[in-house]
């Protein structure tokens, strides 16, 4: 029988999840597919062979429950696609999958202690690639049956990018966030949560001027609010400078306005307290200029506040930036021939048109900054925040889960609630600039009075930024920072210092190790994170589904939760079986993809709304499937969200702390785990040099990236500089500015 085309996605999926079920381990192996002595092992092992070997050699028939579904599935292809066959399939499936997840689950339990072992470890990837074939053969019938508009392609990708949100976001985050309801007996108990928040450190006694009398809940609130805002605004006018004016410091500005997001986060800290500390250059010159007796005055909301500025921008920056990128010139172009002069065109079209991005720009700088624990540590002082109390509870002497449960609910209800506001700010409004029409205008210029505005903000930051990372540097090349500022390399030659001996390289420095597991791990992780993140924008933009807002909330929510939670999160779902994965690479590279993944989502949102339909609906026409224009058409015009999306996933997978200081291990040690265990030793030197040669290799990357990537062509004839249009008022029609 010849197989239908309209089946071969079904026959592939069926075929894969067989050659798993019949040659892969079935349970996970200590040391992964790399610790087996022989291939013989695939079928006689006691833990380390197939389903089928389990089956019929060590008497396990409990496992057949994955294998049947696939049968049934072979067995459709004879049938004519329709709504038959859909049924077939998503019901076989859905009950394969919840078959091999009750057994998954149910392991280790005392009632089937006696049935399966005790000893039994979890699924492996013979398990796992039959679970994923049972969901994508679930989504095709649901396809079959006419859900998601009867497309393949889509509803494999709305149920395998839910599956994975509910495994690595909702489940542990879930998980975690019940510990609130649970009294320290371990029995739910809404009066312990009510005791757990009711308490008037959280919520405080009235502001008034002082912040300590606030509680921490409005600390963070507060300080969540003023950071969005400003880092909007500040990333909004870099932005704007960039791509809108013929500014010299365009170059500076492209170099200096991402640097601090590719900068481990206590490097930052440290430069602001060599500026700004007691001991700080600032103090010392205040002191000597006024005589006045340094203070700790930095320390508190203000310090905390300039630090979040200061890491933070540089991810509004990249949101906005796409978004002015992909505004229609002819729009402005329109506004000018209607004469309208060049504030009046920026104030009813340019500005309303960077809604989206402006809007992405506060959730991911709000969120950012509840969920920041490092910077609140570190320049903190007196000032206290819910991250920094989820902190203490966890790792504290109290280790109280049950109350780091019920502040992660809070900062939860506060992401939630940003979450809504954002929406009902963006509404069902309009966004679209980019269409299938040409467009050759030209991009106008900056209003004089605004362009000069913008340059008294953006020239000063650029000068702080430089000066913060010139005090930071400068500790990795001086023998003691503080006591003897003389020049040297040593700490350089400690940490990564190479030998040749009998013709091979010996990485003999102590910092080798961390840097190729963590450049290996961030290497893997940002790529799955962009792509997943874009995929997930392009269903929000363009599918409609039930539960659509649940579903973007819980692509956000992981970003919602201090770092902190979700390593713990992690640790207690992925320590027992079905998926065992603490101590290994994988549960690290996870966490990052899950952990970064919202910037992608929004980034990915703002773009698609510059984007027209219609363009789409042309390849579909044209019968090209959805799969082939979301690659050929759709992913070319999301070059800069797609930039973002690798620049900040691969960055902060190098750089981030509070989600991983729990799943390393000696095996596993990350870069920067080993910088703070320098930190904490005192080897200040080390720290540092490790961390210039990160910045300078991510410095490196995110230039690699940006020149791969590239620019997505709108056909648009020259930059901003072209378009003179400001103060004067000049007038220009579309074909009064066409070239000759």
């Amino acid at each position: 029988m010849k197989l239908n085309d309209n089946n071969r996605p079904i026959a592939v999926w069926s075929i894969i999840g067989f050659v798993a079920f019949c040659v892969l381990p079935w349970y996970a192996l200590p040391e992964g597919l790399s610790g087996l002595q022989s291939i013989g092992e695939l079928f006689a092992g006691h833990d380390s062979s197939s389903a089928l070997a389990q089956i019929l050699l060590h008497r396990r028939p409990w496992l057949a429950v994955g294998v049947w579904p696939l049968v049934v599935a072979l067995v459709s292809l004879r049938m004519t696609p329709g709504v038959a066959q859909g049924r077939l399939l998503a019901w076989c499936s859905a009950l394969g999958v919840a078959g091999m997840l009750l057994q998954g689950f149910a392991i280790g339990l005392p009632a089937t202690s006696v049935i399966h072992g005790a000893s039994q470890p979890g699924f492996g990837w013979g398990a796992m690639l039959v679970l994923c074939s049972l969901l994508m053969l679930a989504a095709f019938g649901m396809a079959r049956t006419g859900a998601f508009r009867g497309d393949l392609f889509v509803a494999a990708a709305v149920l395998g990018a839910s599956s994975l949100l509910v495994t690595f976001v909702a489940f542990p985050v879930f998980r975690s966030l019940s510990g609130a309801f649970l009294d320290d007996s371990g029995h739910p108990s809404v009066a312990a949560w009510l005791a757990r928040i009711a308490s008037e450190r959280i919520w405080g006694i009235g502001c008034a001027y002082s912040a300590q009398s606030c509680g921490v809940a409005w600390n963070t609130l507060a300080l969540a609010t003023l950071t969005g805002l400003t880092t909007t605004v500040l990333g909004t006018l870099l932005a704007l400078i960039e791509n809108r004016s013929d500014s010299r410091i365009r170059n500076a500005l492209r170099f200096l306005a991402p640097l601090p997001i590719i900068t481990p986060p206590f490097v930052v800290g440290l430069g602001l307290i060599l500026l700004f500390g007691r001991a700080g250059i600032v103090n010392q010159l205040i002191e000597w200029a006024f005589g006045v007796e340094p203070t700790r005055w930095f320390y508190g909301w203000f310090g905390v506040w300039l630090a979040q500025l200061f890491a933070f921008t540089p991810i509004a920056f990249l949101i906005v930036r796409g978004v002015i990128e992909g505004i229609s010139p002819s729009l402005e172009e329109a506004s000018q021939t209607l004469r309208a002069g060049g504030w009046r065109t920026f104030l009813y079209v340019t500005f309303p048109l960077m809604l989206p991005g402006l809007t992405n720009a506060f959730l991911v700088g709000f969120i950012e900054s509840i969920a920041d624990f490092g910077n609140p540590i570190v320049v903190g002082g007196q000032f206290s925040v819910l991250s920094t109390e989820i902190f203490f509870a966890i790792v504290g002497a109290q280790f109280d889960q049950g109350r780091a449960a019920a502040l992660a609910l809070i900062l939860t209800v506060f992401a939630l609630g940003v979450f809504a506001l954002q929406r009902r700010v963006l509404g069902r409004k309009n966004f679209t600039t980019v269409s299938g029409k040409g467009d050759a205008g030209l991009a106008m210029r900056l209003p004089d009075g605004l362009r000069r505005a913008a340059l008294c903000v953006v020239v000063p930051w650029l000068i702080f930024t430089l000066v913060v990372y010139v005090f930071a540097f400068c500790g990795g090349f001086v023998q003691t920072w503080g006591r003897n500022y003389s020049p040297t390399l040593a700490h350089f030659r400690t940490a990564f210092e190479v030998a040749i001996e009998g013709g091979a390289v010996q990485w003999i420095g102590v910092a080798w190790d961390s840097l190729f597991t963590t450049v290996r791990l961030a290497a893997i992780a940002a790529p799955l994170t962009a792509a997943m993140g874009l995929l997930i924008a392009w269903l929000l933009a363009r599918v409609q589904f039930r539960a659509q807002g649940v579903f973007e909330f819980s692509a956000l929510m992981a970003f919602a939760i201090p770092g902190t939670v979700l390593g713990v999160s992690y640790v207690l779902v992925f320590n027992v079986p079905p998926l065992e994965m603490t101590g290994t690479g994988l549960i690290i590279v996870m966490c990052f993809i899950f952990r970064n993944l919202p910037v992608g989502v929004r980034a990915g949102a703002a773009a698609f709304k510059q984007l027209d339909k219609s363009l789409d609906e042309a390849s579909l026409m044209l019968r090209a499937s959805t799969a082939r224009t979301l690659w050929s058409v759709t992913l070319p015009l999301l070059k800069p969200a797609l930039a973002a999306s690798l620049i900040y996933s691969f960055v902060r997978s190098m750089t981030t702390v509070s989600a991983v200081i729990f799943l390393v291990t000696a095996e596993t040690e990350l870069a920067t785990t080993f910088i703070i265990g320098r930190v904490g030793q005192g080897d200040y030197g080390v720290a540092l040099a490790y961390s210039t040669v990160l910045i300078v290799l991510m410095a490196l990357v995110t230039g690699l990236v940006q020149w791969r990537v590239g620019n997505r062509r709108l056909g648009r004839r020259a930059s901003a500089a072209a378009t003179p249009v400001g103060a004067s008022d000049v007038h220009r029609s579309p074909a009064a500015t066409a070239s000759p």
